[in-house]
């Protein structure tokens, strides 16, 4: 069952609500006209197609289903994301899929400043370019950028794993490029196809932590579990 809403008709609040009850069906919005806010907090598998560009935090909290924006999206797009799918068919302002846990972002133009900001589980897919400060504080998931990268990619990352098929600017602190194996080629293709999108894997370069930021290290734990020991007396 298809289901057409107009924002120009209704408010958004309405039409949030009416997502919110829903339990399935297909959900056309017209005239979105850079609303924000648009379809948060989705917990039903329902398919939502935006007609028009949308403002920030577009499907922000996204537990499960589909949301596809045919334009352009504003800032904090699938913010916190947690699995399903969000889609932009044009542009993405900055912080797009930022704090992510899981899930799939596609961004089939261009990504700003921040894209995978402190993501931790999601999977990104850039079409475009991205801008400075990339997965800034990325601890895990991956990104795929099929254009280039801005300065900073990759400051203070963790276990998040990054792949560009363009220039990057430059590298964030303690993040390197690794050697791209047959497990990560494998995983750039699962990604390009999943996103409908085409390119070589072999043309992605990886980059990754050095690890040299951390506070722990295993090595050091007899020292540490002896002082902690030591202080409890």
């Amino acid at each position: 069952m298809s289901t057409t809403i107009d924002l120009a008709e209704v408010s958004l609040r309405h039409l949030n609500e009416m997502l919110h009850d829903a339990e399935d069906g297909v959900f056309k919005i017209l005239n979105p006209r850079g609303a924000h806010a648009v379809a948060c907090g989705m917990t039903a598998g329902l398919v939502v197609e935006v007609d028009g560009s949308v403002g920030y935090y577009c499907a922000g909290m996204h537990q499960v289903g589909t949301v596809v924006v045919r334009g352009n999206s504003g800032p904090g797009l699938a913010e916190n994301i947690m699995s399903g799918t969000v889609r932009t068919t044009g542009n993405a302002s900055m912080s797009a899929a930022a704090t992510g846990c899981g899930g799939l972002v596609v961004i089939e133009g261009d990504a700003g400043a921040r894209c995978g900001i402190s993501m931790k589980g999601v999977d990104i897919v850039v079409g475009g370019s991205i801008g400075h400060m990339g997965a800034f504080m990325a601890q895990a998931g991956n990104m795929v950028v099929l254009g280039d990268a801005g300065a900073d990619m990759g400051d203070s990352i963790y276990e998040a794993t990054l792949f560009v098929r363009g220039e990057v600017e430059s590298l964030g602190s303690d993040c390197i490029e690794k050697e791209m194996g047959p497990e990560h080629l494998a995983v750039v293709e699962r990604l390009l196809e999943t996103a409908d999108m085409t390119a070589s894997p072999g043309d992605f370069r990886r980059y990754g932590s050095a690890r040299q930021l951390y506070s722990f290290h295993v090595d050091d734990i007899d020292a540490e579990l002896a002082a902690d020991a030591g202080g409890a007396k």
